[in-house]
Order: C-alpha cells, then sequence, then structure tokens
C-alpha cells in the first residue's frame, strides 16, 4: 500500500468541519440521506427556461454533483477510456470550470457499458474534496485545486466497473472499495490520509461471480448514524448488512438476507428510517428490514422482516413521515413501505425512463430523475403520490440532483445544469 503526502498543508489542517450552509457537501446531500430543509426550490424547468447556466462535459459519467464553499465539484474522465480521471471545479455563480485535477492510470479496467469510467461521487467540507478514483486511487485537494495528499489502495477490478463514493464526516473520511476481489471499508485522516481503520469483507468467488456462477458485488456508498452510544457506518455489502464502529472499524452487528438465487448484488445505500436500517438487493433482490441497536449476528433476533423479491433497486429511496418511499429502476416506480414490516402500501409510476438516481426530498416535495433526463417533482404520502410537475432536459442522466440555496444542479451526460428561478 502506497503512501503520500502530496503537500505539506496536509500536517497542518484543522480537524474541524468546515461545511458552508446551503452547501450539499457529498452523495445524497449534507445528511446522506437525501433530505434537506432548503426551501423556495424550483419545481418548473426544461432545456430553455429556468437554466440558470449549463456546461458541456468531456465524457459521460454517473457521478453526481456536490456543492461546497461557493464551488461545484463533479468526478469524471477525460477519455473514454477511463486512462485520465479527473475532478472538476465550477464557480456555482456563473458555471466558469474554476480548475480540473486530472490522474493518469496507464491500464485498461473493465466496466458495464451503462457505467462509465469515473462515476463516483466526490466529498467535501468547504476547505478540502475527495475524490475516489477506485485503481487510480484515493485523492484530496483543497478547494483551490491544490494536492493535500494521495493514496494508492490497488486494484479493484470488476466487469461492471466502480461506483461507491467517500463520507467525510468530521476530521475523518470514510470510503468503501467494493466491488472486486478484495473489499475493504476504510477510514482516513482528513488531513494527512493515513488510515486510521481498516476491515475487509470476505469474498466468494473471484469477486465478479460467487461459486455458483451467479453475479455478484456492491456498490453501496455507506451511511453514518449514532445507535447504542456508538457512531456506526452501515454498508449494503454483496449478500449482508454490515455495521462498523466508526471508531475504530469493528464490526458492530450484520445482518444476512440479501443473498439470492440470481446473485449477490447491492446498488443502492441503505436507508435509515428511525431505529429500523431498510435496504434492497440488486438485481430485483430481496428487501430487509432491520431494527438497530443489538449487536453481532442480527438475522435471527432484529431482522424484522425480509421479501424476496422487488423490483430492480439501483437509486436510493427517503425516509418521511414514518414511511420509507423508494424508486424502482424497472419499472420506473415510486413505491411506499412500512418500515417494521416491509409492507408495500402503494407503487406509483413516474416519468417516462428508468429511475437510477436517488430520490431527493426539499421543500415539501420530492425529486427524482429518470434515465431520460426528466426530473420528476411529485408529493408523496401513505396515501399515494401526487404528480407536481415533469421537467425534461432531454440528455441521458443516472446521477442524483443537489439542492442548495435555492438551486438544483443536475449533471446528465453531456452538461452539468445549474436550475434557478
Amino acid at each position: 500500500m502506497v503512501y503520500r503526502i502530496a503537500t505539506l498543508v496536509a500536517a497542518t489542517c484543522c480537524a474541524t468541519t468546515f461545511a458552508q450552509a446551503g452547501d450539499w457537501p457529498g452523495f445524497r446531500g449534507p445528511h446522506g440521506n437525501g433530505l434537506t430543509d432548503e426551501t423556495d426550490v424550483p419545481e418548473r424547468w426544461d432545456a430553455d427556461h429556468n437554466v440558470r447556466w449549463k456546461v458541456a462535459l468531456r465524457q459521460p459519467s454517473n457521478g453526481s454533483p456536490i456543492v461546497s464553499n461557493g464551488r461545484v465539484f463533479i468526478a469524471g474522465c477525460e477519455d473514454a477510456d477511463g486512462k485520465r480521471r479527473s475532478l472538476y471545479c465550477f464557480d456555482r455563480k456563473s458555471g466558469e470550470q474554476l480548475w480540473t485535477r486530472t490522474v493518469d492510470f496507464d491500464k485498461n479496467m473493465p466496466t458495464h457499458k451503462t457505467n462509465p469510467h469515473g462515476s463516483t461521487t466526490p466529498a467535501a467540507n468547504g476547505q478540502h474534496v475527495v475524490v475516489w478514483h477506485a485503481s487510480a486511487g484515493l485523492h484530496c485537494y483543497d478547494v483551490e485545486g491544490h494536492p493535500v495528499w494521495s493514496r494508492d489502495l490497488g486494484e479493484y477490478r470488476h466487469m461492471w466497473g466502480s461506483g461507491t463514493s467517500p463520507i467525510i464526516q468530521g476530521d475523518r473520511v470514510f470510503l468503501h472499495t467494493g466491488p472486486g476481489r478484495e473489499v475493504r471499508v476504510l477510514a482516513f485522516n482528513l488531513a494527512t490520509g493515513e488510515t486510521v481503520w481498516e476491515n475487509s469483507e470476505p469474498v466468494e468467488g473471484d469477486g465478479n461471480r460467487r461459486d455458483d456462477g451467479q453475479y455478484m458485488g456492491s456498490w453501496s456508498t455507506p451511511v453514518l448514524t449514532r445507535s447504542g452510544g456508538r457512531q456506526q457506518l452501515i454498508c449494503a455489502m454483496a449478500n449482508r448488512l454490515v455495521a462498523y464502529d466508526a471508531t475504530d472499524g469493528s464490526i458492530l452487528w450484520y445482518c444476512s438476507g440479501l443473498r439470492h438465487e440470481r446473485g449477490d448484488l447491492a446498488y443502492s445505500s441503505p436507508i435509515l428510517a428511525g431505529d429500523i436500517c431498510v435496504t434492497t438487493g440488486g438485481f430485483r433482490g430481496p428487501g430487509i428490514g432491520v431494527r438497530l441497536g443489538g449487536q453481532g449476528d442480527l438475522t435471527m433476533t432484529s431482522r424484522l422482516w425480509r421479501n424476496e423479491k422487488n423490483p430492480q433497486s439501483i437509486g436510493t429511496g427517503v425516509f418521511v413521515d414514518g414511511h420509507v418511499y423508494r424508486p424502482n429502476t424497472d419499472p420506473n416506480t415510486i413505491e411506499c413501505i412500512v418500515p417494521a414490516t416491509g409492507e408495500s402500501l402503494w407503487k406509483s409510476r413516474v416519468g417516462s425512463g428508468a429511475i437510477w438516481s436517488s430520490i431527493v426530498y426539499a421543500d415539501g416535495r420530492g425529486y427524482v430523475t429518470d434515465q431520460q433526463g426528466t426530473t420528476v417533482v411529485f408529493s408523496i404520502s401513505p396515501d399515494g403520490l401526487k404528480m407536481i410537475a415533469a421537467n425534461k432536459l432531454g440528455e441521458t442522466c443516472n446521477a442524483t440532483l443537489a439542492v442548495s440555496d435555492g438551486q438544483i444542479f443536475i449533471r446528465t451526460h453531456g452538461h452539468l445544469y445549474c436550475i434557478g428561478k
């Protein structure tokens, strides 16, 4: 494992979190759950209306935008084969590209045609921004683009590519490195890049397929919560849900139930619903609900339910007023689920394309973008879904939108948009 300090800035960096009010500093927002207190958020737009600015992007990517300290950051590639992986920084007011930092990588890595190289979401805290380029390493810059540190964590090879995202919390960076033959969850010192702890997940087969030949892998970004007096990092692995002690990386608990006959797959992030954690396996896999607070193997003691087969789950849902609202990829529906029982109260079809993005809930409304670039705005309750608007950009989109200071930032395969009234 290679450890490099790129500048002396890292040695004196303060460990305090500097996120600004109104920032959208990481995947799924300031709390990592898709919820925001933002108000006066736009409801309606199209390619010609309520667009404050848009900028062309060099290559398509599934990674989502973040907003921190007056800047918008996205990850991507300079080339289609993924040998030049980049972090881009734009001025949030004008869309002007302020800087690009590119890492050269000399290997051709496999991926799926629906998952272009560089499909990760950065994380920032107002002073620093961290980006995960998978086999091309984990990199930290200050907001002006100066290198702080870089880590080479080895090769991560999977036939469908990568897509997990780092998390910044206080003075630490958390990262799930899968999928691949070696899968780890790690914590790093934000100031120096030093490894604080790491924990490896057992991998069956070659990391692409398990021993019986069925697909396997996890692209799930973890979530942080506090339970039982401990800060926990919860991640959906290929065939189980695992909670790590955020302080030392020890496994606090795990719950089986994501394995199924079509494979061991996890795409979406866990959803924290009060004292229950809900997650759904990929490739029409099982959904499970686990009550938090236990230790060790919770499969028989705290797993409240397991639904064997569900629609494809790629994007992550939200927990609002006692219910989980989950986006289903195919068919393109929003589903209302009771977290304590797994009961589905309703499914409602939205948009005109499959949904890969996660739901964002802002100003009392849900927002989700389908693969045709249409962002559907809706109200939700246990009684049903009410459509408010269908906002078309007419470009392929697999990314999740960001909301900051009353504006919406959308990354399509062709452009980065700022939407504002």
